[in-house]
């Protein structure tokens, strides 16, 4: 079962820094995106998907981990633009090893709150990145400003999962898979252990 204190800072903080470097690594992000990308189409925005998080996070303690996991998940396959979000067969989200995350329902019901309040406005990749910085949060870690403005990706493959590093892969090919997203050993070592925590912590 889940224990709300075994998801540590430090885990979160290794996540964090996993997601950065895959950002800034990967150059996936085609669209300028920056901090306060919604401050005028959608003022509301960033605080929707806070207390989004907040009362799911309250309720299920768990989807703080799981949406963390989500985001790393995403953002390792095509980049950050919610193709693990889009639903049909053969998809990211049908893919082994997605299959058990959690926090879609977080997701799904921030993104309706958005477009009652701001219809067409506010992607998907926004929504799991912001949700992602704010389960950061709410299990005492810290927070940081999130750059806005991404597009939603329209293509989605379950064997592009492929590229995920498993716990079964063999070194070298962690290393390839690394390497490919412009990634080195040490990250390999810090974040695949990093990974393995947020795994056992969020059974």
């Amino acid at each position: 079962m889940y224990r709300k204190n075994c998801f540590s800072s430090s885990i979160v903080s290794l996540s964090v820094y996993f997601v950065f470097l895959i950002v800034q690594g990967q150059g996936q992000v085609t669209t300028p995106v920056r901090v306060g990308f919604y401050s005028r189409t959608c003022p509301r925005a960033e605080l929707i998907v806070k207390q989004t998080v907040e009362d799911h996070f309250n309720s299920n303690p768990s989807v703080a981990p799981g949406l963390l996991r989500m985001h790393f998940h995403d953002c390792f396959v095509q980049g950050c633009d919610a193709s693990i979000l889009l639903d049909g067969a053969n998809t990211e989200k049908t893919a082994a090893p997605n299959r058990g995350l959690r926090g879609w329902e977080v997701i799904d019901d921030a993104k309706t709150k958005l477009e009652a309040a701001c219809p067409g406005v506010v992607s998907c990749a926004d929504i799991l990145a912001l949700a992602a910085r704010d389960s950061v949060v709410l299990t005492k870690g810290f927070s940081w400003n999130v750059p806005t403005g991404r597009r939603d990706g329209r293509v989605s493959s379950a064997s592009e999962t492929s590229n995920l590093p498993g716990f079964r892969d063999s070194v070298d090919v962690q290393k390839a898979k690394f390497q490919a997203l412009g990634l080195n050993t040490q990250d390999l070592v810090t974040l695949v252990g990093k990974q393995a925590l947020i795994h056992i912590t969020n059974k």
